[in-house]
């Protein structure tokens, strides 16, 4: 009898770890996952423009506004060859798309909601008919997210930035100048 439990205990504790393993994969945050997949979604693109850029003749120090014009426009031209076919929601997917609303959601609500709503009301409203691939206007002004608001944003390398354009989340490609991806209806 002795023999028969102490085998029985023995079987238990050499099961307790198949056991415990799936609710530990249970515990991994959903929403990290989610961020960590747009960064990734990030990360092959700048991969991709690095590619691009490293096939396009290097711009030369000017100051020439022209020759930087020129060279914004053959670099995006290039890029969007590379992404042929992309689509609103290739790096916005659905999911993402949701945490970023949500995300965004929570800024709205706190403390700093009033000073989000007033530098919006603030700056000079834009609206466009945004085109993944498509160019940011030149004549039309980038207007900027709130600080407040891009705290509880992921973080973009410094080529990347989030515009506001209405009531969309825009992720624009700075030195190409290119609309990456956008959020419709993010801004509540």
């Amino acid at each position: 009898m002795k023999l028969r439990f102490r085998l029985n205990i023995l079987s238990l504790v050499l099961t307790l770890p198949a056991i415990i393993t799936p609710s530990r994969a249970q515990k991994v945050n959903p929403d990290a996952l989610l961020i960590e997949n747009f960064e990734t979604r990030i990360k092959d693109y700048l991969k991709l423009r690095k590619e691009v850029e490293g096939k396009l003749p290097a711009l030369k120090p000017t100051v020439s506004q022209e020759a930087i014009a020129h060279h914004e426009r053959e670099m995006a031209e290039r890029v969007r060859k590379a992404r042929h076919g992309a689509i609103q929601g290739a790096i916005f997917t659905p999911e993402i798309a949701a945490e970023f609303h949500r995300l965004i959601g929570i800024a709205m609500q706190g403390t700093d909601a009033g000073h989000i709503h007033q530098s919006l009301q603030h700056a000079e409203p834009v609206r466009l008919q945004l085109r993944v691939n498509g160019s940011y206007p030149a004549g039309v002004p980038l207007q900027s997210t709130p600080p407040t608001l891009l705290m509880n944003l992921p973080a973009l390398p410094p080529e990347l930035d989030y515009r506001v354009v209405g009531n969309n989340l825009v992720l624009r490609d700075a030195k190409a100048n290119l609309i990456l991806d956008f959020i419709p209806n993010a801004i509540p």
